[in-house]
């Protein structure tokens, strides 16, 4: 495969799921429904200023609402990220990712294909929370539109290939809904989306560990430090780690042989 079929294939795959995402206004509303209540109903009883000035990159006092805007966006890039991968579980079976999947693309490269138009799609959802935050009152710097959006791209790359991962390892639409439960709500909650670790640390110290190794708190810590326009060397790593690791594992998930080996124990 030459670097220009490379593109175009990539090109093809990416135009696919944006049209896909266009046809479903369904899909865009309630990305962004679901943030919008945690940012506008959930906040009001926290509208209260919080003193978190041990968490850079803030100043001594933020409301409620500035520090939780970075877990929301991460909030849209998970369900992205798991919506995506819903739609891999079907496609897989009877849709485009079956012939993508049989076709003389090399396999790793459709799969990250994928990945990347899905990461598109959610980072798009991202910015548009972004913006209506904006327009509801909360405040960040202005350049924060630019200096997030490495991190949005590259959380919600590692998000989307954790749900790689999952659909690979699913063969029916009704375990994926279960599973995606049992993952998302967890991943959410035990993070630094809501609440500064420290607070969580006061409150059990069991939750504050298991808060601290979750890859999304250091999605998020990314994003948050990102938005204004500092650099978090720990979350960098942890993402990138994440990333790389279910990645990986999904690749090696859908090989042939691995679904081969899989049918054979079963």
């Amino acid at each position: 495969m030459s670097f220009s079929h490379a593109l175009i294939a990539l090109a093809a795959i990416i135009r696919r799921e944006v049209w896909r995402f266009l046809q479903q206004r369904g899909r865009f509303i309630s990305a962004l429904v679901r943030p919008l209540l945690w940012l506008i109903v959930f906040a009001a009883g926290f509208r209260s200023v919080l003193g978190v000035s041990i968490i850079a990159p803030y100043t001594t006092y933020v409301t409620y609402e500035t520090y939780v805007l970075p877990g929301l966006l991460g909030m849209v890039l998970l369900f992205a990220g798991m919506q995506a991968s819903l739609s891999m579980v079907y496609d897989r079976e009877v849709g485009s990712m079956r012939v993508l999947l049989t076709s003389p693309l090399p396999r790793w490269f459709a799969l990250l294909a994928k990945l990347l138009a899905g990461t598109l799609v959610a980072v798009a959802q991202a910015y548009a929370l972004l913006l209506i935050a904006r327009l509801y009152g909360v405040r960040f710097p202005a350049m924060g539109f630019i200096t997030v959006f490495p991190a949005l791209v590259l959380v919600g790359l590692a998000l989307g290939a954790v749900g790689l991962l999952l659909s690979s390892l699913i063969r029916q639409l009704e375990n994926f809904a279960g599973v995606m439960n049992f993952v998302i709500f967890p991943m959410f909650f035990l993070s630094s989306a809501l609440y500064p670790l420290w607070r969580m640390k006061e409150a059990s110290l069991q939750l504050y560990w298991l808060c601290s190794v979750n890859p999304f708190t250091h999605g998020v810590e990314l994003i948050r430090f990102a938005l204004y326009g500092k650099f978090n060397a720990l979350a960098l790593a942890v993402t990138l780690a994440t990333l790389v690791g279910f990645a990986l594992a999904a690749i090696i998930s859908y090989d042939p042989r691995t679904a081969l080996v899989k049918r054979q124990v079963s």
